[in-house]
């Protein structure tokens, strides 16, 4: 069986944890921040986990890590 190639725009994206989960950043943090509200801007900075529905195409777009 040939190996099977890890999509690398992906692993730049996510973080993957030690009970593989995965870890992204939040959307709408690239530009028009002078709109957005402090308390808002605060959690844009957090990192949130990925959700059930795209963990099926993230296991084959990183097949060695999950």
């Amino acid at each position: 069986m040939p190996k099977l190639k890890t999509r690398k725009s992906v692993a730049k994206r996510v973080k993957i944890t030690k009970k593989k989960k995965a870890l992204r950043s939040k959307a709408g943090r690239r530009h028009l921040q002078s709109c957005k509200t402090k308390k808002r801007k605060r959690q844009l900075k957090r990192k949130t986990t990925v959700s059930d529905g795209d963990m099926k195409a993230l296991k084959k777009a990183l097949p060695y890590s999950m």
